[in-house]
């Protein structure tokens, strides 16, 4: 597990990456690949959400739940596939939520949400692994208690933020949020399953831009380029 994180996270999570339950978590993790299991995303993509995203440059948190377990999906971005793979159905229903909010959104045709990351949405996973088919393999081995910590110290040390919780999973994080000081919106996940329970039709996207001028803050142009 490689742990280089942007200076400004680095100080912020440094003490939480010493602790115990973070090296046995780093442990587990060399044991899966010791069994010859493979983990997503790589090493060097673990951290990939902070990296693109420094700490005091965030300004839009989308909380997601766990990395894609398939060949070369996960990078390290939730909701983000690598450019060459197929859009997953969750981000369709985002697309296709984007092009509703905004007549001049054209539907990209990848799935790889580095340029939202770059200008300070925050694509964070609950948990940063997955053993490759196997979804939820990685869950309660110590990632949550370290997502939630990265979640508080954002509630705690900045102010204004966004946060878009969809679905019940990420909804049960908004007891770690300040709500006096931040934004949450919530509305179902946009998984095919749920999408029609209140995703479409949220306007979330055009309302964290109204939010961001609000507060000051440039808005995130959310058209991926082909």
């Amino acid at each position: 597990m490689a742990t280089a994180l942007e200076p400004g996270w680095l100080k912020v999570l440094g003490p939480e990456l010493e602790k115990p339950y973070m090296k046995e978590l780093k442990s587990f993790l060399l044991e899966e690949k010791q069994k010859g299991f493979t983990v997503y995303p790589k090493g060097s993509d673990i951290f990939n959400a902070f990296n693109h995203t420094p700490f005091d440059q965030v300004k839009v948190v989308i909380l997601g739940q766990d990395p894609y377990h398939g060949p070369g999906q996960a990078h390290g971005l939730s909701f983000s596939v690598q450019k060459g793979i197929t859009v997953p159905p969750s981000l369709k229903n985002m697309y296709k939520e984007l092009a509703a909010e905004f007549k001049d959104f054209k539907i990209p045709n990848h799935g790889n949400l580095t340029a939202w990351a770059d200008q300070g949405v925050l694509l964070l996973n609950a948990t940063l692994t997955v053993r490759a088919h196997e979804a939820g393999s990685h869950q309660n081995k110590g990632w949550e208690n370290f997502t939630n910590h990265v979640i508080a110290e954002l509630s705690a040390q900045r102010s204004g933020l966004v946060f878009l919780l969809w679905g019940r999973f990420a909804q049960q994080k908004e007891s770690l949020i300040d709500t006096n000081k931040h934004h949450v919106l919530k509305a179902a996940h946009p998984s095919p399953f749920s999408a029609y329970n209140g995703f479409f039709g949220s306007n979330h996207f055009a309302k964290t831009n109204e939010i961001l001028t609000q507060e000051g803050l440039s808005h995130i142009h959310w058209q991926i380029e082909d």
